[in-house]
Formats: structure tokens, sequence, C-alpha cells
């Protein structure tokens, strides 16, 4: 027996998946809470960037993570070796944790290394209290990219200073599995930890993969965190070249994310983090944890199509909506509102309603849509996670976002909701992520009963 539930269960033997934290820290805010406000609020956290190294880019706009402080969370030394994404994802676990009631509510209050901690562990960590046995605590850090700005600066190192100079934390820090690692030594978790990568669906893969751990017995409680920064010159300009950026919006950066709108001419790229902590509803009940929300079913599939461009009819991204809503044991008529993948391509959009047309029938016209990378931009493969945290906030305030944007819709028979936020009785939320490379990935989230 655990701390918090039944270590020994089975495989095999399903178990309902509360979530009990959420933690975020994206161009929208520095919070969950903030971030949610923003979107609910309407308003677009698009930018130009700033800083010379994108002064030449063809496309200078998207979602900054602005006003964070590393060493908020992290002593200095640490804080200069990681990545800022590294940095925001142990922000947004540490947020999550501390909501889920098992740290501090002062995230100083606990610093200082415990009785028995591993040598190498952050002296400054917080004391986290596990929800279970350490061993059936597990991690998942979800990234379509990992670390990039790592091996970028190690490159550049590398070409100016010789061998010597590039940094030998690139081995220790620059890879996408590297924030799994971290958050296990800072929360003393010996649970299986581990990155996930599927581009843009990469969070929602890594929130299917953690359900089906915790519902099977193979772990008590999984964290979450999706994690991503492709806003570096190198990134953008690749994604510039493809013409999947919405470009020619350096006057007025707030209208570029233009989903499911006739006049709508790529994605926005963003970078952040977000943090979802999941819980066997045995170890939340015995430890009398306050769950949020349910993570009910997750589907996935792929459309062997074509290295960036959806499949047309969206076939495969259908089939990662029927599984997931049969996953949960529901029905299109289950279904309250859509977080709509929803990016502002030209394709994409398209494909995505051919979907929800075809795993839903004619449902797929009467249910409430928002696309909330209109306010957020579009955080690759973070954006999954961030998404089931506003999915979350929807369920609890009965409050779907607008989306931004959407002057003249090209899709008019949808209810995409637009203007200002709508109040409506949700109970259940599908939340789609779709990739590059043909990935597709639903998850279900239902109001906790």
């Amino acid at each position: 027996m655990t701390a918090g539930g039944e270590g020994t269960r089975a495989p095999g033997q399903q178990r309902r998946v509360a979530i009990t934290g959420l933690g975020a820290i994206t161009p929208s805010g520095l919070s969950a809470a903030a971030t949610w406000e923003t979107v609910v609020a309407g308003r677009s956290a698009i930018d130009v960037l700033e800083g010379p190294e994108f002064a030449e880019l063809p496309v200078r706009i998207g979602g900054q993570v602005r006003g964070f402080d590393a060493t908020s969370v992290l002593r200095p030394a640490l804080a200069r070796r990681l990545s800022p994404m590294q940095c925001w994802a142990i922000a947004a676990a540490d947020e999550a944790m501390r909501q889920a009631g098992l740290l501090a509510a002062d995230p100083t209050a606990e610093r200082g290394a415990a009785s028995g901690s591993p040598a190498n562990a952050d002296p400054q960590a917080p004391q986290a209290s596990l929800p279970c046995e350490p061993h059936r605590f597990s991690i998942v850090s979800a990234t379509g990219s990992g670390p990039v700005d790592a091996m970028q600066h190690a490159t550049r190192a590398l070409i100016e200073g010789g061998p010597r100079a590039v940094p030998l934390t690139l081995a220790i820090y620059g890879a996408p599995d590297a924030a799994s690692a971290i958050l296990s030594q800072r929360y003393r978790a010996t649970g299986q930890a581990q990155g996930i990568a599927a581009t843009c669906a990469s969070g929602a893969v890594g929130l299917g993969e953690a359900l089906r751990r915790i519902r099977h017995g193979y772990a008590d409680a999984v964290l979450v965190v999706g994690l991503e920064d492709c806003l570096t010159p190198v990134n953008l300009a690749s994604n510039a070249n493809l013409r999947s950026l919405a470009a020619g919006f350096e006057d007025d950066p707030t209208a570029a994310s233009r989903p499911f709108d006739a006049g709508r001419t790529g994605f926005v790229m963003a970078a952040g983090a977000s943090a979802i902590l999941l819980e066997a509803e045995d170890v939340a009940r015995s430890r009398g944890a306050t769950p949020l929300a349910e993570l009910a079913g997750s589907g996935a599939a792929s459309d062997a199509h074509h290295p960036t461009a959806p499949h047309p009819e969206g076939l495969r991204a259908a089939t990662a909506v029927r599984e997931c809503l049969a996953d949960a044991g529901a029905a299109p008529e289950d279904v309250d509102h859509i977080n709509a993948h929803g990016t502002g391509t030209p394709l994409g959009d398209a494909a995505e309603l051919r979907a929800l047309d075809s795993a839903l029938g004619e449902r797929a016209r009467r249910i409430p849509i928002t696309a909330t990378k209109s306010s957020t931009g579009h955080l690759l493969g973070a954006g999954g996670v961030v998404e089931a945290v506003l999915a979350v906030h929807t369920l609890r305030e009965g409050l779907i976002p607008p989306t931004l944007n959407l002057d003249d819709p090209e899709f008019p028979d949808y209810d995409v909701v637009r203007g200002r936020a709508r109040q409506a009785d949700i109970a259940t939320v599908l939340s789609n992520s779709f990739g590059f490379g043909g990935h597709n990935a639903a998850v279900l989230l239902r109001r906790w009963e």
C-alpha cells in the first residue's frame, strides 16, 4: 500500500483519473489563473518580437513569455545552466504541485536540503510531499523540439571558440527529456520519468500516456509538463520559409492569429510551459485532495499522408476523436464544448472541421467551438497541456473563451464562439491537438461530479 493509495494494483484494473493541480507560464500570464484571465477576456498575447536577432526575419511576431524571473524558483547558478523553457516548466510544475497541496503556499517556505536527500539535489528546491510512494509518482515532459536554443548556442560557441567553448551542460540538459529528469530530482520522485515528442500533438499525447499509466495501475500519480520555445531565428526562419506562419502583421500583431477566418494565412508561434497533476481517484480521496476535473479519455492516430499538410478530409484526426470518445465511454451527444486545435492555417482549420463532421456527425455543427491559440499563440508541443488547463477552467467556471479575429467566418455553419466569452453549462470538453508529420491526438475532460 502506498502513502496515498493502492500501489500494488494489478495492471488492467481501471481507475478514474483526477486532475488535482494546474500550472502555466505563457505569453498570456505567469500562472494558470493569469493565463485563463487573459484568454477568457479576449485579449491577445501576440506582439512584435524583441531583440536584434529577429530584425532581419520575414516574420517578426510571436508570443513571448515576459516578466518571468527564473531565480524565483531556482538558485541563480542552476537557472543560468537551464534553457528558459526548462525554467518555465519547473515554475509551472511547482504551481500545479502547490495547488494540489503538495508544496507550501509560499514557494520559499520549504527551501533547504531535506535530511537524507540525494547529494545532487537542488539544495534550494522546495520539499514536495508526494501523494504516493516516490516510485509510484511518474513525470512526463512533452515537447515537440526540446531545448533547441541550447544546441544553437553550443553550435555557435563551437564555431567561434572551438571545442572547449562548448558547455558541458549541453550533454545533461540539452535533450527533450531533460525536464522530466530535473523534476524527478526536484521532487525526489523515483517513478518513470520520460520525454514524449509528437510535434504539436506532444502535450495531448503526453496526457493520454499519463491517463493510461494511472488507469491501468502502473502509477498512482503522474505530473505532465508541456514545454516549448522555438522562438529562435533559426526556427522562425524555417517555418517562415515553409509559409506556415502568419506574415505581414508587424503593424498589428494582435490581428495575426485568425482561426477559421476567411483571411487566415498561418499560425503565430509562441513559447511557454504548462503542467497538470493527475492522480488516481483513490489516491486523491485518501489524502483529502480536491479534484478540479477528470481526465476521462484520449485518442491518437497518424495521417501517414504528408510531412506538413494534414489529410484534407481529416480522416485520422477523426479517428483520434472517435477513439477519445470511446476511451471515455462518451457519445457525440455528450460533448458540450470543443477547444479546437485551430491554428489559423488555411488547410489545417478546414481539415479539423471535416474531421469533426466525420467523428461527431451533425452534432459537430451545434457544439460551441473555440480556438484559444488566437489569444495565446501556438505553443507547439506545449499547446495540448495549455489548452487542457484552459478546458479545466471552462468546466469549473462555465465560460467558453472567444476566438479572436474571427471577422469573416469561412465556416458559418459551425458555432465558433467569438466576440466575448459565452456562459454555458459545460460538463465535457474535447480538446484537439494536431501536428506536422500527421500526428493527431484528442483528450476528453469532464467536470468532476
